[in-house]
């Protein structure tokens, strides 16, 4: 376990399992010290009898003790109160997702609005293999729903936008995310060779959570701990992360499954960054540098040509403004950015001024 100074707030118990009750752990922790929250809460799934196979086989379903709640009241008090004690411990600026299925997720959904957050998203997890709907009385269940949202409305949150968008393929990564449920060497097994958890989360889940709304060196609370995949991938990625599990069977499973985890390092855990995270560059520096002169043509993407002007203006014409302002007059368009519009000749060929700007921005690092 390590630790990270808070100021008057105290130490973080971070890279370790704290055992008990969630709220009470929670309410312990310092206030504004945690950036992201995972919750894979309790479904509060409702079964009346045991589910079998065409073959009567028995499934293996969520029956535990943990999962079961007298009535929605009860689950309800129960959701708002750890959810009242998660928003307590997130700095300004950080967020939490939550999972859930159709019987709970409606229910925490209002509960995260009433509580405070500000949801950005849902997303819902495809599954490639659910499990079938063995009684034929409904459509089989093949997703699960995530809810994220941030501390509060107007709060700036992380969002690497780039970094989703090239896992992606480099296109715009969308809420409907396809993943199969654990099975295989993945899913983690008991001494008696059954499930050690009914509801593991696949770890390609949040591979794909924790790159995008978190960075390197972030804390990662999981107050529903379970077998620890959060953990595991937050080492994985160089997050630090905090579990709350009440279950010592459970703990004990996702300790042995940390110690074998590697931390990467270094450029490994580099990704993406937002163009909107660099450095501003105004066209004037180009110009100021000597990159591009006074008097100087650049050429439209339409062909339409304007002039450098010393103080980093264009003109074209009878308009003269911003390498934006003009673009987007020449074109007869509400706007334009004119990074990408303008190039400049070179050796023959068209260069983007775009590229002169990234020249400097590398000076910059």
């Amino acid at each position: 376990m390590t630790k990270r100074k808070t100021g008057v707030q105290g130490d973080l118990p971070l890279d370790s399992i704290i055992a008990g009750d969630c709220v009470a752990a929670m309410d312990a922790l310092p206030e504004a010290s945690i950036d992201l929250v995972f919750a894979d809460p309790p479904y509060n799934l409702q079964l009346k009898s045991e589910l079998h196979r065409p073959d009567n086989s028995r499934v293996d379903a969520v029956d535990d003790a943990w999962d079961q709640f007298s009535s929605f009241a009860a689950y309800d008090r129960f959701t708002r109160d750890w959810l009242r004690a998660a928003r307590r411990v997130l700095r300004p600026g950080g967020a939490i997702w939550v999972i859930g299925s159709y019987h709970n997720i409606f229910r925490v959904g209002a509960a995260l609005q009433d509580t405070g957050f500000w949801v950005l998203n849902d997303v819902v997890w495809r599954k490639t293999n659910p499990m079938p709907n063995f009684r034929g009385k409904r459509l089989t269940n093949a997703h699960e729903t995530m809810i994220w949202a941030s501390r509060g409305e107007g709060e700036k949150y992380t969002f690497n936008y780039e970094a989703l968008k090239a896992l992606n393929d480099g296109v715009q990564m969308r809420s409907d995310w396809t993943f199969p449920i654990c099975t295989g060497h993945e899913r983690l097994k008991d001494a008696n060779g059954d499930k050690a958890h009914p509801t593991q989360k696949p770890e390609a889940l949040l591979h794909r959570l924790l790159v995008g709304t978190t960075n390197p060196g972030d804390v990662v609370l999981d107050p529903f701990f379970g077998t620890g995949t959060t953990g595991a991938v937050a080492k994985m990625l160089g997050r630090h992360w905090i579990g709350i599990e009440r279950e010592d069977a459970y703990r004990e499973v996702a300790l042995k499954r940390l110690e074998k985890v590697r931390r990467l390092e270094g450029a490994a855990l580099q990704v993406t960054a937002s163009k909107r995270a660099e450095p501003r560059v105004p066209f004037g520096q180009v110009v100021e540098r000597g990159m591009l002169r006074p008097g100087e043509v650049l050429v439209g993407t339409g062909g339409k040509t304007a002039k450098v002007r010393a103080d980093g203006t264009l003109i074209a014409a009878d308009v003269k403004g911003s390498i934006h302002q003009v673009g987007a007059a020449l074109e007869g368009a509400p706007s334009c950015n004119g990074w990408t519009y303008w190039s400049f000749l070179r050796d023959g060929k068209q260069v983007p001024i775009d590229v002169l700007r990234q020249q400097i921005r590398a000076e910059m690092q």
